[in-house]
């Protein structure tokens, strides 16, 4: 393991606050810590926004701003420009969730067609997000997953879900900007592995494109993977992954325990841990076929992964390995690695407020869950302040 504890320089984690911005961020996160405060904060916070009472710029002027871009993509210019000064690259990520209708699935796609136009000529930017259900109603993921019938009306969502994809991946792949497309719950994720894969197939002859999510506390990702990573060689094109935890353990394992099937979550937090790695491991050990984007706040997994790269004799500047982290969250890891010379994409979430809550709500409760995750950013906070006071 790699001695010399980058992740401890408060200096250059935080360079980029100022003593206003640095004493907010350490009042959001004692504030997150207090899983009371988090519950009750979420429930207030719903009910003001759907009374339409005036509170959208308190929630701007706090939350919002410590972990968003801004409510538009050129919100975000002064923050994607501050972050290269640094080193550190940015993915814009329209956060926008929970949409029902054909018209706002559209309009997310022209959103997403926008914003990765907008990144190809930002050297910035080299990467493009979405999620599926950005795309398409859950319910139509679900029963294509469960391998239930659709009815008509669904056909068609499906057929325009296909399209959708399609034209996205084609504006990324004649972009030259790799599209990393996010991973949601185990009942609907087969249905977008399985579009994902045939994406691949068509755009990623030359480099990987399109990117598919693995969530690796979902004890089956190192096979799917290594499944994947056969079909890719025998079918001649090149594979993309973001790697990650996962963001849905206790929907997971509640909605398992419901309907009496096995939890699809490993078993611990330390077995967690280990998938990671190995998948992590794997990957590193094919990068002739498969690109990585880790995305870890993990320190542990960051760490292990410099420490692969320098046994290999890999580039720390290797295109084929970029190492992600949220905007607002883990800037010791961030702005290390990028002083380092890794590659390095901070995501920043940006929308307009009130569409955007029911990201920031989940940032909060994952926050609170993660042990050890608030109070690390509390104690490198608190170490900063006490730096610049000396």
């Amino acid at each position: 393991m790699i001695v010399n504890s980058i992740f401890d320089n408060t200096e250059t984690a935080f360079a980029l606050k100022s003593d206003s911005e640095l004493e907010r961020a350490y009042f959001l996160f004692k504030m997150i810590s207090k899983e009371p405060l988090v519950k009750i904060g979420t429930v207030a916070t719903k009910f003001a926004l759907n009374l339409n009472l005036p509170v959208e710029g308190l929630i701007r002027s706090t939350v919002f701003d410590h972990f968003c871009g801004g409510v538009s993509e050129k919100d975000c210019i002064t923050t994607v420009e501050n972050l290269m000064a640094t080193g550190v690259y940015s993915i814009l990520d329209y956060s926008v969730e929970g949409k029902s209708e054909g018209t706002q699935f559209d309009a997310t796609l022209a959103k997403v067609i926008e914003l990765t136009h907008f990144a190809k000529n930002k050297d910035a930017m080299p990467f493009s997000v979405f999620k599926p259900t950005g795309f398409g109603r859950f319910k139509v993921w679900q029963k294509i997953t469960e391998n239930e019938a659709l009815t008509e009306d669904e056909k068609g969502q499906w057929e325009r879900i296909k399209e959708r994809y399609e034209a996205v991946c084609t504006v990324a792949h004649e972009c030259d900007i790799a599209l990393l497309i996010d991973g949601e719950e185990s009942w609907m994720q087969d249905a977008a592995d399985d579009l994902c894969e045939a994406m691949m197939v068509k755009y990623n002859k030359e480099r990987p494109i399109v990117y598919n999510t693995l969530q690796c506390y979902r004890w089956d990702r190192l096979d799917y993977l290594k499944e994947q990573h056969a079909k890719a060689k025998a079918g001649g094109y090149k594979l993309g992954f973001k790697v990650v935890r996962g963001a849905y353990m206790e929907k997971e394992n509640d909605r398992a325990e419901e309907k009496g099937y096995p939890t699809p979550i490993c078993e611990s937090k330390s077995a967690t841990d280990d998938n990671f790695n190995a998948v992590m491991k794997y990957i590193l050990d094919n990068l002739d076929d498969i690109s990585l984007f880790l995305g870890t706040h993990n320190e542990h997994s960051s760490y292990l992964a410099m420490e692969i790269m320098k046994a290999k004799s890999i580039l720390k500047t290797d295109t084929r390995i970029w190492f992600g982290q949220l905007y607002g969250m883990s800037d010791h890891i961030s702005f290390n690695l990028a002083d380092e010379g890794y590659n390095v994409a901070k995501y920043i979430p940006f929308g307009p407020v009130k569409d955007v809550m029911p990201y920031l709500i989940r940032r909060a409760e994952e926050n609170t869950s993660v042990a050890g995750q608030t109070s690390r950013e509390l104690t490198l906070l608190k170490r900063e302040k006490e730096r610049r006071k000396l």
